[in-house]
């Protein structure tokens, strides 16, 4: 079904009375009608934008032929809702938001769509309904924030999160802490790291649906506009040559999109999106392709919270596409993929240059020959775990220690703050995975806790929830099966040793099979009281190393 369909013919005379109810002319209404799905919103400092991007769009596909009709979509600010009850609302609101866009794209027969979101949950959560709906696609962010400036270096939102830890730990002032909290978020945009939002946006380009600078352009900038105003006139190309979502996101474009993850240092929240993403598109993803992919794809980028280069930089150096040809002398990537330009990924990337090899390195001098992200599997996670490998202290690569144990992350947050972690302590956070939590919380406070008390080269945290994009050091999530689903993490005791081996992508528990099998007889998982959507979410989601994906 397609616009035609619901205007021409004497049939369609109700149809027509309700766009010019609306507004539209005769005129608009033989124009092909593009969905223009916006996630503005006045919460989300990500989203704030995001009218004037709609603006820009709505004028580039005007300009091109089509008659542009907006409509919305929601969207949750991980950080406003870090640390409490809000955050089991995050990781749901995908579904929520790839089930509603669905329902009005296909409610409304549009003939083509441009998406603009930008923070955590949109982006996965669009894409999976450009796959479902399958008409003509593009995607324009409302682009990442300016890095802040504190004592004359730049900042950002994951260094006021482990400001609080210094200020717990009684190394900075109130006033310092004051200082972090007016200057490290200076503008709107996706917070200026590569976290959730910015990998995801940067990974859109990865997969070709979005246009070169997408991921990286700031959000303050004009040429961000002239963005909008180029993805509005690129889907009525689109539109015009019936170039589709699974005509881009096939196989090989995923696999595309994993190498460009490894080589940027992405958030280890892409391995829960992308196999839920490529599900939609008929395709499986699982985290042992990762470990395969990350094993040969080098890393070349260190942003924050790996490193002290922020998005800005990134673009400024040549952006996703920089990076993409520097695989590409490798031949890392399938270069024969189409994207939303109507042109090839090869011939897409072949004149975009490295401008900074401080910023992107050079295919033969990486910071690791290994990607970014590693999955680690032993008897603790057999399904699989990740980890942000190149934000973990090369001391922590491997550790052994005992196991301090909680059943929620505000226990845990609790111990942290008042000092009952010490070196070579391993956390576990349990039933906080899809199910037990439900909505698999991130753990950005007490990750950060942890580094803001100096504790970042002594200590490990391991949960069967998630991390923010933000969170830095030796930090384990996805825990598959998870407590709530009779994973041995369920059963994990105080005391207890754990063997973590990030090189080798092994995670243990150090107790001997006959306990292991006495305990698992006797574990009888702990049930919460739930009502309303996440009640439901509980019910049907799956596990995190699917993808946290929804079994109809």
């Amino acid at each position: 079904m397609n616009s035609d369909s619901l205007i021409f013919g004497a049939h369609n005379a109700p149809h027509r009375a309700l766009y010019h109810a609306i507004g539209l002319t005769d005129e608009e209404l033989k124009r092909p009608m593009v969905g223009i799905v916006s996630s503005y919103n006045e919460i989300v400092p990500g989203h704030i934008n995001l009218d004037k991007i709609v603006d820009a769009v709505k004028l580039g596909v005007a300009m091109a032929g089509g008659t542009p009709v907006v409509f919305p979509a929601i969207a949750v600010c991980d950080g406003i809702a870090m640390g409490h009850e809000g955050m089991r609302y995050s990781l749901v609101t995908r579904d929520l938001i790839a089930d509603s866009t669905e329902a009005m794209a296909l409610a409304h027969g549009f003939d083509a769509l441009v998406m603009v979101p930008n923070c955590d949950k949109n982006v996965p959560g669009l894409l999976m309904a450009a796959a479902r709906v399958n008409v003509p696609t593009v995607f324009v962010s409302g682009g990442p924030m300016l890095a802040g400036r504190v004592n004359g270096e730049k900042t950002s939102l994951s260094s006021l999160f482990e400001a609080v830890g210094k200020f717990n730990a009684g190394n900075i002032t109130e006033d310092e802490l004051k200082k972090y909290e007016c200057k490290a978020c200076p503008s709107c945009g996706s917070c200026s790291g590569m976290y959730t939002a910015n990998s995801m946006n940067c990974l859109t380009e990865a997969l070709g649906m979005g246009l070169k600078g997408n991921g990286t352009i700031p959000a303050v900038y004009s040429a961000r506009i002239e963005l909008a105003k180029h993805a509005g006139a690129a889907v009525m190309e689109m539109l015009k040559n019936n170039i589709r979502p699974r005509d881009i996101m096939t196989k090989e474009a995923f696999m595309n999109a994993l190498t460009v993850d490894m080589a940027l240092g992405c958030s280890t929240n892409s391995m829960l999106h992308l196999p839920a993403i490529a599900n939609e598109c008929g395709i499986e993803i699982s985290l042992d392709i990762a470990n395969e992919i990350s094993a040969k794809t080098p890393n070349l980028c260190h942003l924050a919270p790996a490193g002290k280069t922020y998005m800005e930089d990134l673009d400024e150096a040549g952006g996703v596409f920089a990076v993409m040809n520097e695989l590409n002398k490798k031949g890392l990537l399938n270069t024969e993929c189409m994207t939303v330009t109507g042109k090839t990924v090869g011939e897409n990337i072949k004149n975009s240059l490295n401008l900074n090899t401080d910023v992107i390195r050079s295919i033969d001098n990486p910071y690791s020959e290994t990607g970014g992200i590693a999955v680690l599997k032993g008897n603790l996670a057999p399904e699989g775990s990740v980890v942000k490998r190149s934000a973990v202290l090369p001391e922590m690569l491997v550790h052994e220690g005992p196991a301090k144990v909680f059943d929620c992350e505000e226990d845990a947050q609790l111990a942290i703050n008042s000092g009952k972690i010490v070196a070579g302590d391993v956390v576990v956070i349990r039933y906080e995975g899809p199910k037990g939590g439900p909505g698999m919380r991130e753990m950005l406070n007490p990750t950060s806790a942890i580094m803001g008390m100096g504790l970042g080269s002594s200590v490990v945290l391991i949960t069967d929830g998630r991390f923010s994009g933000a969170t830095r050091g030796a930090c384990i999530g996805h825990v598959s099966p998870e407590a709530a689903s009779g994973g041995l993490i369920g059963v994990v005791e105080n005391g207890d040793i754990i063997y973590v081996n990030i090189p080798e992508n092994r995670i243990e528990l150090k107790v001997s099979d006959e306990e292991l099998a006495n305990r698992m007889k006797n574990f009888e998982p702990k049930q919460k009281q739930l009502s309303g959507y996440l009640k439901r979410y509980a019910a049907i989601v799956s596990s995190g190393a699917s993808g946290a994906i929804l079994n109809s």
